[in-house]
C-alpha cells in the first residue's frame, strides 16, 4: 500500500510514507486518509513495539474535541502512546472543522466515517483486526465516535459503502451525545437533530460503550448521560457510565494527570473485558 504524505496544503499526493518526529518520542507514521474540497485529511498512526503487518492488532481511533469548530488531533496523543504500548494500533484522526475548513457538523461526521472505513479497507497493510476496532473521542469527538456507530446518514459519496463504518466498541469522554433542542450543538443542526444525534438513534446492536463524565460538566448534563446509559441497556446494549464527582468538561485530559490516569486505567479494564487486551497493565503511565 502507498501512503500519502500529509502536508495540510492543496498539493499533489505523494506515494511514500512520511515520518513525524516530536519531542523525544519515536517516529510515527502520518498519512492522508482522505482528500476533499482541496484539503488533505490525515491520521497519525502509533504502532505497538515490534509491530508487523502480518499480525492482527486491535485498532483504536481517537477524535479530538472542540465543538466541531476547532481542535487538534494531538489531544489524545498521550492515550495513543499508552495504548500502543499495550498492543493496540492507535490512530489520531484529523477531520474537517469550521474554523479551518468552513465546514459543518455533518461533514465532520462524514470524515469520521471515512476514517473508519479507511482503516478497515487497509486492515491487512496496517496490521489490524477489522473486527476489533474501537472509536473514541472527547466532547464533539465523542459525538463523532458515537455517530459513526449509530447514524445511518451522512456518508461521503466517495466512500465504499460496502465497508461498514461501525466500530466494535466505543469509549466516550464527556461526549456531545444529545444534539436536540436541549442538547449540545443544536444551533448547528436545528431541525436535522433527529438524524445526527446519537441519543435519538439508539437501537439494538450498538457497540459496547464506556462513557466518562464529570458531575459539574456545564455542557453535558449528568441526566443526559444517565438516560443514554438507560436507553442503551433497555435496547439490549452494553453501556457503562463512570461519573467523576465535581469534575468539569475536559477533566480527563493529560493536563489533569490524576484524572487522565484514572480514566486511562478504566478504559484499559473495559478493553480487557471485551477481550481486546490481555492481563493487567504493565505500562508505566507518564
Amino acid at each position: 500500500m502507498l501512503f500519502n504524505r500529509c502536508t495540510g496544503f492543496n498539493t499533489f499526493l505523494l506515494g511514500f510514507m512520511v515520518f513525524c518526529f516530536y519531542q523525544n518520542s519515536v517516529a510515527q507514521e502520518t498519512f492522508v486518509y482522505k482528500q476533499i474540497d482541496g484539503f488533505q485529511l490525515c491520521m497519525e498512526m502509533h504502532k505497538p513495539p515490534g509491530w508487523s503487518p502480518s499480525n492482527t492488532y486491535p485498532a483504536l481511533l481517537f477524535f479530538f474535541g472542540g465543538g466541531w469548530t476547532k481542535g487538534s488531533m494531538k489531544q489524545f496523543e498521550p492515550h495513543a502512546k499508552y495504548f500502543s504500548k499495550r498492543g493496540v494500533v492507535c490512530f489520531l484522526v484529523d477531520y474537517r472543522v469550521e474554523s479551518r475548513h468552513k465546514s459543518s457538523i455533518f461533514q465532520s461526521v462524514q470524515d469520521a466515517k471515512s476514517a473508519l472505513r479507511y482503516i478497515k479497507e487497509h486492515a491487512n497493510d496496517l496490521g489490524i483486526d477489522p473486527s476489533k476496532v474501537i472509536a473514541s473521542g472527547g466532547s464533539a469527538g465523542g459525538h463523532l465516535a458515537a455517530a459513526s456507530a449509530l447514524i445511518n446518514d451522512y456518508n461521503e459519496i466517495t466512500d465504499d459503502l460496502e465497508i461498514s463504518c461501525k466500530p466494535n466498541a466505543l469509549v466516550l469522554f464527556n461526549p456531545a451525545i444529545d444534539n436536540g433542542p436541549a442538547g449540545v450543538g443544536y444551533p448547528k443542526v436545528k431541525e436535522s437533530f433527529s438524524s445526527i444525534s446519537p441519543l435519538h438513534n439508539i437501537r439494538a446492536g450498538a457497540p459496547p460503550t464506556l462513557i466518562f463524565l464529570g458531575t459539574h460538566d456545564s455542557l453535558v448534563p449528568v441526566e443526559t448521560a444517565k438516560y443514554y446509559e438507560m436507553a442503551m441497556k433497555k435496547t439490549g446494549n452494553e453501556c457503562k457510565l463512570i461519573l467523576y464527582e465535581g469534575e468539569e468538561h475536559g477533566f480527563f485530559n493529560y493536563t489533569n494527570f490524576e484524572n487522565y490516569k484514572s480514566t486511562l486505567l478504566e478504559m484499559d479494564a473495559f478493553l480487557q473485558s471485551l477481550g481486546y487486551l490481555k492481563d493487567i497493565p504493565k505500562v508505566v503511565i507518564d
